[in-house]
């Protein structure tokens, strides 16, 4: 039987970082689980491994299929942008375990779909300094930066990922991301536990 390994944490705590360098952990054989969005495709993201790209159009085709699991609309200053996970079948725990990333919000939704004895929580945190200096350099490494959103998306975090937020969904567990190195091998060491 596998698990959900699911990944999540405030903008800018190295989520991405983190996903890829479990992906390339041959010793736990984790499988990706790519989500959807109808936002725009940032500089060196690919179609299809970073998330499906898709239309409005489409991503309501898929809620009318009822096909998607759990989906968060989120107004930014660029208009609506849509972040959801599918059921396509690239999910199957009878078979395997697998990672994915996300919100909290989507987290409680994926628990409720697959079972919270399916689903591990694996929360990774920065301090908001180091975090917010992240972001600018993201941003100002895109063709066209986007600092309102991102300024947003960093206030937006501090309201969802509040500690009550947190013990509600039982999540007790923080992964500190200063030291990339040392926050991956302790996330390892979790999923190694859980296997």
């Amino acid at each position: 039987m596998g698990k959900l390994f699911y990944l999540m944490g405030k903008s800018a705590s190295g989520k991405d970082s983190i996903f890829r360098e479990l992906m390339q952990e041959k010793s736990i054989g984790l499988k990706p689980v790519v989500m959807y969005t109808t936002r725009p495709i940032r500089a060196g993201e690919v179609d299809g491994v970073d998330y499906h790209f898709v239309t409005d159009q489409k991503a309501q085709k898929l809620w009318e299929e009822g096909k998607v699991i759990e989906l968060r609309r989120y107004q930014t200053v660029h208009g609506i942008w849509n972040y959801f996970t599918v059921d396509d079948g690239q999910i199957d725990l009878e078979r395997q375990s697998y990672c994915m990333i996300g919100t909290l919000e989507s987290y409680r939704k994926i628990r409720e779909y697959f079972g919270a004895d399916r689903v591990v929580p694996l929360y990774v945190t920065v301090p908001d300094g180091i975090r917010l200096q992240r972001a600018l350099c993201r941003e100002m490494r895109q063709p066209e930066p986007k600092y309102a959103e991102m300024c947003r998306r960093f206030l937006a975090d501090e309201e969802d990922f509040k500690e009550d937020n947190l013990r509600e969904c039982q999540i007790s567990e923080h992964y500190e991301n200063i030291v990339m190195a040392e926050c991956v091998e302790r996330i390892v060491c979790r999923i190694r536990m859980e296997a």
